[in-house]
């Protein structure tokens, strides 16, 4: 049976079997896989069961939906490729103890993700290591939380009107001891 295994230090070992169509993977209670990290959206992604395909289908998540450091909002995730979620990684694992059990071209393809995973059991992947990261850091502004535009304007307001009172209030003192 397929599984999904998390590769991300602080959360390593997880891992979640794909026995129904439908499995939704998010940060709160009711998915069926909680990944409970800043990162991932509330409902993040959608993994469907396609006959021997594993099809990943992003829910406009904030921090978006990854195949091996390629954004996908749809995408096809083979045995041993990374899915990335935010800041969180996982991998297709079918219970395999070597090669993938598919077809012989998708076998070639999957031999450095498996490299990967091997180092992650070993003691952790840092984030330069992995293919593609650009030199990217875990402080990279790529992965923020969507700003509150209501609260901003909320603030504003209520600075507003509390200047308007204290202006009123003056203006009421100063006439009662003018006597007007």
């Amino acid at each position: 049976m397929a599984k999904l295994v998390i590769l991300t230090q602080s959360l390593a070992g997880r891992s979640h079997e794909l026995n129904a169509d439908r499995t939704t993977i998010g940060r709160i209670e009711d998915n069926a896989f909680q990944i409970a990290e800043q990162s991932i959206s509330s409902h993040h992604c959608e993994v469907l069961l396609r006959g021997n395909d594993v099809v990943i289908k992003d829910l406009d998540s904030t921090n978006g939906t990854f195949i091996n450091d390629e954004k996908i909002t749809e995408g096809v995730l083979k045995p041993g490729q990374t899915l990335r979620l935010g800041q969180v990684e996982l991998r297709l694992d079918t219970g395999g103890t070597g090669a993938p059990a598919t077809s012989v071209p998708s076998a070639a393809p999957t031999a450095p993700p498996t490299k990967k995973a091997t180092k992650s059991i070993q003691g952790g992947v840092k984030l330069s290591d992995l293919e593609g990261s650009g030199g990217r850091t875990l402080a990279d502004k790529s992965f923020s939380k969507k700003r509150n535009q209501v609260g901003i304007y909320f603030w504003i307001f209520a600075g507003v009107m509390t200047l308007v009172i204290v202006i009123l209030l003056i203006i009421n003192f100063s006439q009662v001891k003018t006597g007007h």
